[in-house]
């Protein structure tokens, strides 16, 4: 069975695989050193904008308790770099492409 693919070209069953096969990262890996780059998905971006709302209205949702706003930016922290272990490109030293 064909279909067109988003450039209106015809792909076959065996083209249409190798795309599902390929894994659709949020979080790329950065070209030098470790770690995660800025998103590449509309996903990733909303996970980004979310943790940073968070980190720039803590002291608000903290009511004024400085231990609870520096509780509040390690636990959306912590959420964020689990989210880029599950959803980003396996992480490893690089050194460039």
């Amino acid at each position: 069975m064909t279909g067109q693919n988003s450039d209106g070209d015809y792909m076959n069953d065996k083209t249409r695989a190798q795309e599902s096969e390929t894994p659709r990262y949020w979080f790329p890996a950065k070209s030098y050193g470790w770690g995660w780059g800025f998103p590449s998905t509309w996903e990733g971006w909303l996970v980004l904008s979310l943790f940073l709302a968070v980190c720039c209205c803590s002291t608000w949702l903290a009511a004024g308790s400085v231990l609870k706003a520096v509780g509040l930016i390690w636990s959306a922290a912590i959420v964020l770099i689990a989210i880029a272990f599950w959803k980003g490109e396996p992480p490893r030293w690089r050194w460039g492409k």
